[in-house]
Parts: structure tokens; sequence; C-alpha cells
């Protein structure tokens, strides 16, 4: 059985234009507009920060690829904006999602209170099984913090939630770490999902040689018989 333990995987980071891939999943970044979701996967990709990078427009699709262990993943990132105009769009994008990467930022207790919509959307919208990252971004802005990691932490154990931590898109603090934390969970993910299916698959072959067995030894009863 394949190790699952997230501390032991190997990381080696792709270059965006590698074009196979083992594994491929999909992600949204999702959050109020202005936390920063689009300079956080642009920090994360290119080591970039933009002052005066635009607000996302719909979406945008980006890719983040990292190799774990001896597999290449890629990771489908799907940028939303956050602004109520567009949630009807944003909608459709929730489909198929494995994992959600929920951001608020921490100089904005408006965006903090808001999660309890976003998460609601993720529940009404998203595959049941969807893994949900909380993040807190702007950790550069610290004299301006509202929101501390003691209340982001609770927030994610009251609401089950997969991980949680904070980052700056500015600075670069945590920006790759988040992701490549998304790629190793849907990795596991898939290596117990893998793991449980062939599980299934040896105890139903277990059981259809046990009937087999038997219908065989039925069937040399009545041959043996005069």
């Amino acid at each position: 059985m394949a190790d699952t333990n997230l501390e032991k995987i190997k990381v080696e980071l792709l270059p965006e234009d590698q074009t196979k891939f083992d594994l491929s999943f999909k992600m949204i970044i999702i959050g109020d507009a202005g936390v920063g979701k689009s300079c956080l996967t642009k920090q994360a990709l290119k080591n970039i920060f933009d002052e005066a990078y635009n607000t996302t427009v719909g979406f945008e699709y980006v890719n983040f690829n990292v190799k774990l262990n001896d597999k290449a993943i890629k990771l489908q990132m799907w940028d939303t904006c956050g602004q109520e105009i567009y949630r009807s769009l944003i909608s459709s994008f929730y489909r198929n999602a494995a994992l959600a990467v929920l951001v608020y930022s921490i100089d904005s207790r408006e965006s903090f209170i808001n999660l309890d919509t976003w998460i609601k959307d993720i529940k009404l919208q998203s595959n049941p099984d969807i893994k949900i990252f909380l993040v807190g971004n702007k950790t550069d802005l610290e004299e301006s913090r509202v929101v501390n990691f003691e209340e982001a932490k609770k927030y994610s154990d009251e609401h089950n939630l997969d991980y949680v931590n904070e980052t700056s898109a500015k600075t670069g603090f945590n920006a790759k770490e988040v992701f490549i934390q998304a790629a190793k969970v849907l990795y596991t993910e898939h290596l117990k999902y893998k793991n449980r299916a062939n599980l299934s698959s040896i105890k139903y072959n277990l059981n259809a040689n046990e009937i087999i067995g038997k219908g065989n030894e039925t069937k040399r009863k009545k041959e043996g018989c005069c």
C-alpha cells in the first residue's frame, strides 16, 4: 500500500511548460474581491507581485505543476473574481473542483465574515467530497490586522476544513506552500481511493472464486453419484 504521509512526500516544482502529467486536479480560488487571490496565485507561480494588478473579471485559468514522489501533477487553478455581479457566472466553475482555496484578508473583517457565504456556495454547488483550504492573505499588513490566526483556526475547526494558513502575496510568505499542500492532499486522496478500489476488487474476486469453487464442488458430487 502506498505511503500517504504528507511529510514524507518528495516535492519538486515543475516548469510551466510541462506537458506530460500522471494526474490532474481542478482547483478553485475563491473569496471576496480585493483579498489578493490573483496576486497569490501569481506569486506562487512566478514569484511576482504586481501592485497595479487589475481585479479579475469573471475568471482566470492557470496551472501549478509539481512532482510528488514519482508522479507529475497538474493543478488546474481557476482564479475567480469576488464581485457579486459575477456570482452566477462563477457558480459553473465549482463543478468538478477537487479542492477550493478560500481566501480572506487579515486586514478585512468583512472578508472573514463573508466566509460563511462562500462556504455555503461550496456546499451547494460542489462535489460533496471537495477539500477546502482556508487562507488569510496579506500578512505584510500586520499593523492593520483585524483577524488573528487563532480566529481562523477556530473557524477552520468548526467547519471541518482541511487546512488553514496565512500568506502574503506581496512577500511570497507561504504562497507556494499552500498549493504544494493542496497537491499533496489531492495526491494522497487519490492514493486512498485507488487503494480502496483495489481492496474492493480483491474482495470481489475472492468472493467470486469462493462461489465458483462451491459450484464446482457441487458439480463433482453430482458427477460422482451413481
